[in-house]
């Protein structure tokens, strides 16, 4: 892979985390100022990341894959280091800054957005063990649909599925499923209903990454027959397909083949 390539996969890791975060981190703080019920905060907050993260991967996928989440990146590259198909080091390398520097400035947006300080540590502490249990149960869940799409070439309904898992683990987690590193260190920045204190931050880390390597394994237990490339996670971005594929439907007739 070129390095150009390389950047341009990067930048898109970077754009994709910082409107995931600030579309997280804003809903929140709008759910808040209008409403004082937090069933209702909690249900905006959901719905708005659900149709953020789907808008994400549609648009940004084709570039990155649209992980926008180290866990998912190391994944991709565990599950294939063997047998050359998951990303490299060199890929995890640049995505995982990428998405941590991206989630940052998200948090740091939607506070500006909301004439807030710019960064302000939260004091939301989030320390306990069910919710670290529910850590695991999210990114295992988020992992192993993921990896099954792409097992199973399935990735066309990422955007949905995806979206709709995070969804439905707002609700059904007792962390409210943050599933994601880079997102986590993010909420640390924002002190709001969607922020975590820094001192909570490196145990959800630690879960997250443990249920990354659980629903990994799920998927190559449940999945052993049929690979997937880095290209298929979380949705096909193979840049030279789509080229070659343009380069076929343009040429001229007779040089076209089957």
């Amino acid at each position: 892979m070129t390095a150009a390539r390389l950047a341009r996969r990067a930048a898109a890791e970077a754009v994709g985390s910082a409107v995931l975060v600030a579309v997280v981190v804003g809903s929140g703080i709008q759910a808040t100022n209008l409403s004082h019920d937090v069933g209702l905060r909690l249900l905006a907050n959901s719905l708005a990341t659900v149709f953020g993260l789907g808008v994400l991967i549609v648009l940004l996928g084709p570039v990155s894959g649209a992980h926008f989440n180290p866990a998912v990146s190391l994944a991709a590259w565990w599950t294939g280091r063997r047998g050359g198909a998951g990303l490299t080091l060199r890929e995890v390398a640049a995505y995982v800054p990428a998405q941590i520097v991206g989630a940052i400035g998200g948090a740091i947006l939607a506070d500006a957005m909301f004439a807030r300080p710019l960064v302000s540590w939260s004091t939301h502490d989030r320390s306990a063990g069910h919710l670290w249990l529910g850590e695991v149960v999210a990114t295992a869940g988020l992992v192993l649909l993921i990896f099954g799409l792409a097992r199973t070439e399935h990735t066309r309904f990422a955007p949905f599925a995806v979206a709709s898992y995070i969804g439905a683990a707002y609700w059904f987690t007792s962390s409210t499923s943050f599933a994601n590193p880079a997102v986590t260190i993010a909420r640390m920045f924002s002190d709001t209903v969607a922020g975590i204190t820094p001192a909570s931050v490196p145990m959800f880390i630690v879960f997250q990454i443990l249920g990354a390597a659980l629903g990994a394994g799920l998927a190559l237990l449940l999945y052993p027959d049929t690979p997937a490339t880095a290209d298929a996670v979380v949705i096909s971005h193979n840049s030279s397909t789509v080229t070659d594929d343009r380069a076929r439907n343009h040429a001229p007739h007779a040089e076209r083949t089957p």
